[in-house]
């Protein structure tokens, strides 16, 4: 394929539709995704012109930047040296690119972006929220003159209701609420989940109401990130019970607040219809959880927490191309922190998941002496490496109840799994960022606690990791994080794996992110793939079965009764099912470099697109019925080589 017949898909400072919002930088980044027919392409050279209106970029004429024809490779991080921007600056850009025979793409339809007013308290450039209109799945009348609604799935936002003629002084009453029961909206559902009741005296002339919404019991706390003032207040809610309008035929919407969001960025389909549904749930979650253009915790705090971000952050960059709300996320806990011990040590994984996604290196240039001095806990870390951490609040898994009895004793095992693959991860961060001699000191670091953790932390009668310097209890936590985090050496595998295998999934959903990554890495695909198909209490089926259209808090009210149920942290199998059954992963920072290892464990087929920051990854997987080996074709974007 030659450069002539491309499709050239523009992107600023990572948005692709960068039109939609403002440019939060006078020096942004430039990139363009690379869409071919499938043919291996390679580009040999670019050409970007920025111009100062549309129809000198139609024109090709780079008023205010042409970067002449340079020869690289390079479709990502292009950074902006032309004349200075303003704030508030409108501009178009556009690019020509060649292969390495010397033929020449058309110039990219111009894409438009215009800076911030003035310089921005954040750095990162964001898209502002969206409300989208639902409407009914279902409306049903009752037997009480009542009608039930049903939008189909939970949504954040609020309810508009509009009559085909004014009622005035006719009063309804609407129920709005997540779950159902008896066939009618249950008003006390239990926990954080939410049901409300309204009253409203309909006017003179008026046929449009837009029905306000009542905020939780504490998700208007100082600290929960605030819902800007022109959406009013938002709840979740699934179904709206209306009385008082038996005759009429009112048109009910459900106005959704999300951020900007491509639905079709994604798609995943298999021989299970049960993997199928949970990829749904999860792919689902990602979008109905981005109201607050954070990733917040759910409903009832509406909080970033580290642990959620990791989660979050990974299963969104798995359906769509959006890395915006994970990086706006990850930087506003550098500085407004979590408790838990782990939590922090999160941050060093987030910054490096941000990086591998998009190849930008600004935000680990910004974060890197905060992740040094305030993520890794050095100062807590005695001379053989390993941190004790009894001074701090180790968490280990929440709630309480999905603990597995860990035993918690001053050097404790899963905090010190994360403390080495953060020395993991900060050598590689430091490298990046050109700090050669914290590179080697984090890797020699990561070298020492690697042979003492599994001289202190491992029980050689038992052949498996304790809970601690002294401890001889033995708990999944100790040994999924072990496994996942690279820590076991290739002797002590089986023992541990078939632990694993033996408890099912005795942990909250949040470890269960690891827990899968470990036996996916392991090959323990037929054993992993049962855990995400499972309908046992602690499955994502059993939140289905339960009436959960976003991934719950918990797996079930018997282990967090005070549970909400929208929580991204509970979507695992978003990014699991594209990263591992897929096997579309990045072997190079912005995905230049990837693999495809298909790991289809029970199943005879998978097929999906995988979107990155170069473009969708196309991959279908079956099992050839004579062989039993698992054959595969795929499509990737140019300037992407496989490893």
């Amino acid at each position: 394929m030659n450069a002539a017949s491309l499709s050239l898909h523009l992107h600023c400072d990572l948005l692709f539709q960068p039109e939609l919002t403002r440019i939060a930088t006078r020096t942004p980044l430039f990139g363009w995704a690379i869409h071919t027919d499938g043919s291996f392409f390679t580009q040999a050279t670019y050409h970007v012109l920025v111009s100062s209106a549309e129809k000198l970029a139609l024109e090709q004429r780079g008023d205010l930047w042409d970067s002449g024809r340079v020869v690289s490779p390079q479709s990502l991080g292009v950074s902006y040296a032309g004349k200075p921007l303003a704030w508030g600056q409108t501009c178009y850009w556009t690019v020509q690119i060649t292969d390495a025979t010397g033929a020449v793409s058309g110039w990219a339809k111009p894409q438009r972006f215009t800076l911030t007013d003035s310089e921005p308290a954040e750095p990162t450039s964001v898209y502002p929220q969206e409300v989208v209109t639902i409407f009914p799945a279902t409306v049903q009348p009752l037997a009480d003159a009542s009608w039930l609604i049903d939008f189909g799935r939970d949504a954040f936002g609020w309810l508009e209701l509009t009559l085909a003629e004014p009622l005035p002084g006719r009063v309804i009453s609407l129920r709005v609420g997540e779950a159902l029961k008896a066939g009618r909206v249950d008003m006390e559902p239990g926990g954080s989940i939410r049901a409300e009741e309204f009253s409203i005296t309909l006017e003179k002339e008026r046929t449009h109401y837009r029905i306000e919404m009542k905020p939780g019991p504490i998700n208007l706390r100082p600290a929960a990130i605030k819902i800007p003032e022109k959406f009013g207040v938002i709840m979740p809610f699934r179904y709206v019970e209306i009385s008082g309008l038996a005759e009429a035929d009112p048109t009910v919407v459900q106005k959704r607040l999300q951020s900007h969001f491509d639905e079709k960025a994604a798609c995943f389909r298999s021989s299970s219809a049960d993997l199928d549904a949970v990829w749904e749930l999860c792919r689902y979650s990602m979008l109905a959880t981005s109201f607050a253009g954070y990733y917040v915790d759910g409903d009832r705090e509406r909080i970033p927490y580290e642990a959620d971000v990791t989660i979050n952050q990974l299963s969104h960059y798995a359906v769509d191309r959006e890395f915006s709300l994970a990086r706006r996320s990850h930087e506003y806990l550098l500085h407004t922190p979590t408790w838990p011990t782990e939590w922090k040590q999160h941050s060093v994984i987030i910054a490096w998941q941000d990086y591998e996604a998009t190849g930008d290196a600004r935000s680990l240039a910004r974060s890197y002496p905060v992740l040094r001095d305030e993520k890794m806990h050095l100062n807590y870390a005695r001379p053989d490496g390993l941190l004790d951490t009894h001074e701090l609040r180790d968490i280990v898994d929440w709630p309480l109840a999905e603990r597995d009895n860990y035993e918690f004793v001053p050097v404790n095992t899963v905090v010190n799994a994360f403390h080495y693959r953060t020395l993991i991860l900060m050598a590689r961060i430091a490298r990046v960022l050109g700090r050669e001699t914290d590179a080697v000191d984090w890797e020699a670091r990561a070298v020492t606690v690697h042979h003492v953790f599994n001289e202190r932390l491992f029980d050689v009668e038992q052949g498996l990791y304790v809970d601690g310097e002294g401890s001889k209890h033995v708990s999944i936590h100790a040994n999924l994080f072990a496994l996942a985090f690279g820590l076991v050496p290739a002797e002590r595998k089986t023992a541990v794996v078939t632990y694993l295998k033996s408890r099912g999934m005795a942990c909250s959903v949040y470890p269960a992110q690891f827990l899968l990554e470990g036996l996916f890495e392991a090959r323990e695909a037929d054993y992993a793939i049962g855990l995400m198909t499972s309908h046992d209490l602690r499955s994502w089926h059993n939140m289905m079965a339960k009436g959960a259209t976003i991934t719950m808090e918990a797996w079930d009210q018997t282990f967090k009764p005070n549970q909400d149920w929208n929580h991204a942290w509970g979507a695992a199998p978003a990014n699991i099912i594209a990263r591992y059954v897929l096997g579309v992963r990045p072997l190079e920072p912005g995905y230049g470099r990837l693999v495809i290892d298909p790991q289809l464990g029970p199943l005879s087929e998978a097929e999906g697109t995988v979107p990155t920051i170069r473009g969708p990854v196309w991959v279908r997987a079956w099992r050839d019925a004579e062989t039993g080996q698992i054959q595969k074709e795929f499509k990737v974007p140019g300037n992407v080589s496989l490893g």
